[in-house]
């Protein structure tokens, strides 16, 4: 995985975590949606995550986060908004780390640049899994399809 900063706004407190901590000798659960709030995102992608979020706990995985190119604010608010207590909502507010991964994407008009909707999963900073969805697609980032690759 490439160095970089994630935000994350927690209890009030604006924490930026260095993802080489996030993931050494750690296994972890990241995937990304394109916006926070929209539709497929709120009503199938995030959801998933957090109603297996206990099952991904049992097969190992230390942290199950969720990025999206979006700032903390938003990020905690969606969290909120969809129960994600479990699940670390972190911003990549500039896209920054989205362009590290080669995972980013222009959206145009409907936010500029986004990150594509992806899901993998990293062993002690590597990647042992990547799912990345077709445009318009929604059928390898779910929490099914990575739950079963674990």
């Amino acid at each position: 995985m490439p160095e970089g900063q994630l935000q994350e706004l927690k209890n009030g407190e604006m924490l930026t975590h260095k993802t080489a901590e996030l993931f050494a000798n750690k296994k972890v659960v990241m995937f990304a949606v394109p916006g926070a709030f929209t539709p497929t995102c709120s009503e199938t992608h995030l959801p998933g995550y957090v109603v297996l979020a206990d099952e991904f706990k049992a097969k190992g995985v230390d942290a199950i986060i969720c990025v999206a190119v979006n700032d903390a604010f938003v990020m905690s608010s969606w969290g909120k908004a969809q129960n994600a207590e479990n699940l670390m909502m972190l911003a990549d507010g500039d896209g920054s780390y989205t362009k590290a991964l080669g995972l980013e994407m222009d959206t145009a008009t409907f936010g500029g640049l986004r990150s594509q909707r992806y899901a993998m999963i990293i062993e002690n900073g590597v990647v042992t899994t990547l799912n990345v969805e077709q445009p318009q697609k929604f059928e390898v980032s779910n929490a099914e399809t990575i739950i079963k690759q674990l």
